[in-house]
């Protein structure tokens, strides 16, 4: 099946200021009608593979946001990307422990806005690789019902650390006690999101209740929902895209 390319969507500009006092803007593109869905773009961009889920997501009933946050559209392109987003200081701070990217700040103002546009109960999330931390960090947002963190990488090169100050975790914590658990994913052996990075989420939000529900794939691959997706019937990304599908329109149900 052919993917829907990113100029048979529509684009809209969103601007939003974050709580350094700066304002960030960024394309934001959608497609579909239905439950809404924002996939937050990884390291590579949005190339063929996330329009290709975001297509999935269309199918099933829908309305797919993807922010441009970075990087070239349509295709990937992973040195570049990494090169601009470490310039990126006023939006992404991707070393640091204890504290979440100011983006997230934009993105929680985005939901917000799409929750009023559509007028739905609330909304989805899918962040991967770089951004499967600002998952999350949105289910602090009460416009946020659900959110697939995927490979969750932040911060770089610290598998010992989290993305999240005290506060951050405290307001999730409290938010997922009254919607319940979200989803988090990695395969087995990845070194950019490792089994120390998973011990610490299950420690920090596990303790005492059941928050995060975590989905480990064999194999060395990364990206679940798009490089590393197969296709087919019986395979564990396959059926990790399907679990998660199912939670969101459990949560997002009218």
């Amino acid at each position: 099946m052919a993917i829907t390319q990113i100029q048979d969507y529509q684009k809209e500009v969103f601007s939003a200021p974050i709580n350094t006092g700066h304002t960030i803007t960024h394309d934001v593109y959608s497609r579909g009608t239905g439950k809404v869905c924002v996939i937050i773009q990884e390291l590579p961009g949005i190339g063929q593979e996330t329009l290709a889920l975001a297509d999935r997501f269309v199918a099933n009933g829908y309305h797919v946001v993807l922010p441009h946050l970075f990087g070239p559209l349509g295709r990937i392109r992973v040195a570049g990307n990494l090169f601009q987003v470490f310039c990126m200081r006023k939006e992404f701070s991707l070393f640091s422990k204890n504290k979440s990217s100011p983006i997230v700040d934009w993105l929680k103002q985005l939901c917000v806005y799409l929750k009023d546009k559509h007028n739905v109960p609330g909304v989805a999330t899918i962040g991967m690789c770089l951004t499967g931390n600002f998952a999350i960090s949105l289910m602090a947002e009460d416009a946020v019902l659900a959110g697939f963190a995927s490979q969750p990488s932040l911060p770089i090169l610290k598998q010992d650390a989290l993305h999240l100050s005290d506060q951050d975790i405290q307001e999730i914590k409290t938010k997922l006690d009254q919607v319940g658990p979200m989803h988090c994913g990695r395969f087995e052996k990845d070194t950019l999101c490792t089994q120390q990075k998973f011990d610490l989420l299950e420690e920090t939000f596990n303790s005492d209740n059941k928050r995060i529900i975590f989905h480990e794939m064999p194999g060395k691959g990364h990206s679940i929902l798009t490089l590393d997706f197969v296709d087919e019937d019986g395979h564990p990304t396959k059926k990790a895209l399907a679990d998660v599908m199912n939670y969101f329109d459990e949560q997002l149900e009218v």
